[in-house]
Parts: C-alpha cells; structure tokens; sequence
C-alpha cells in the first residue's frame, strides 16, 4: 500500500512499469534532496512522465502525466559530489491527485491504482504471454525471452520497459486497465512491427515497402 504522498521524479522519456527494476543518475540537486530523504524514510519514489513542450518550465513544474508507478530503491550509490546512482523496482501504479508545494523537488498527493489479476484471468493471461513470446521471435528470431519461472506479469512489465518504443506509447502501456490489457496492446504493437518489417524484407533491395 502507497503512502498517501510520495516524492515523484519526472523525466522526459522513461517509465517504470510495476513489476520491473530500472537504473537512474541523480544530479539535480532539488533530486539529490529527494533520495537522500526517500533513503532516510520508506525509500519510496513515484516516477512521472513529462507532458510534451514541458521544456519552457523544466526548472519550475512543468505538467506531467497524471498516472505514474512508485518503486523502492533496492540498491544505491552516492557519489563523492553528491551524485546518486539508484535503482527502483516497480511496485504500484499511482494517480496524482495534488502536489504539496513545500519542498524543492515535487512531493505528489496520490491514491494507488491497483492491477490485481483475477484467477478467472490467469489462463487467458498466460496465453497472452506466450503470444507476445510469439510475435517477439517473429520480430527478432535472437531475442532472449524470461524463463518459465518468470511470472506473466513480470514479463509483460519488463517488456513494456525494454522495448524501444515512444514515451507517449509505453505511457500508454503504464495507463492499460492492468496486465491483460497491457498485454493485448503489447501483441498489436508487436504485430504492426513485424508486418513492417515484412514490407521491407520483401520490397526490391529491402527497401522499405512505400504503400
């Protein structure tokens, strides 16, 4: 369960998904401040999207996406000048319902979005999985996939994060009705990839297929 508020950090082109771990370098001093206190408390971050054209009022608060995901940073580092490196792992979807103005960095009022699979889903997500498994091998035949062991959520997290996609899109991603919409969005993105690569495949010289 999230606390009713937590740090948030806004970035303009990286998400984290709940059931995944991600890198970050901390050097923003408003930032440096953020973890060190994250670290003396819960160590709980909200990550954000930056809405488009947020340049302008980067050095203020620019607008961000109203629904973030809030990890726990499980490995830190900091550096002699003050710098950190961190990792989170995802734990909880958040929706931002405020922002308390009181801090140098930006502290957001927030409620959890909850992504419980219900049992009556499991099969369907588990086919799912190996969907996108399917349509990943037809779009790179030496992508490495997770393991057995791994579960069908923490694959469809942890996919939704590596994939080079656009921000908008994987924030798109992070806003799915939860793992099984999730999923359904990842099998169409896959699919359009591996249609395109298709058109070039069979274009004159692999060309790209001008429709």
């Amino acid at each position: 369960m999230l606390p009713d508020s937590i740090p948030v950090f806004p970035l303009q082109d990286v998400t984290l998904f709940p059931n995944s771990t991600q890198p970050f370098h901390i050097f923003e001093p408003r930032y440096r401040a953020m973890v060190a206190e994250a670290l003396a408390g819960d160590s709980i971050i909200g990550m954000v999207l930056l809405q488009p054209g947020h340049e302008a009022e980067y050095e203020g608060r620019p607008p961000v996406f109203a629904i973030g995901c809030a990890g726990i940073i499980v490995a830190s580092e900091q550096l002699p000048d003050g710098r950190y490196n961190i990792v989170l792992r995802g734990l909880a979807k958040f929706r931002i319902l405020g922002e308390d103005q009181r801090r140098p960095y930006r502290l957001a009022l927030v409620e959890e979005i909850p992504e419980a699979v219900e049992e009556s889903d499991r099969a369907l997500l588990a086919r799912r999985r190996r969907q996108i498994e399917g349509a990943l091998r037809s779009v790179s035949s030496g992508a490495p996939l997770p393991s057995a062991e791994v579960s069908d959520e923490e694959v469809i997290d942890r996919l939704s994060l590596a994939l080079p996609l656009e921000p908008t899109v994987r924030q798109a991603l992070l806003e799915a009705d939860g793992p099984l919409e999730r999923a359904s969005m990842l099998i169409t993105i896959l699919g359009r990839s591996a249609r395109a690569h298709s058109d070039v495949a069979a274009s004159p010289q692999g060309s790209p297929a001008v429709s």
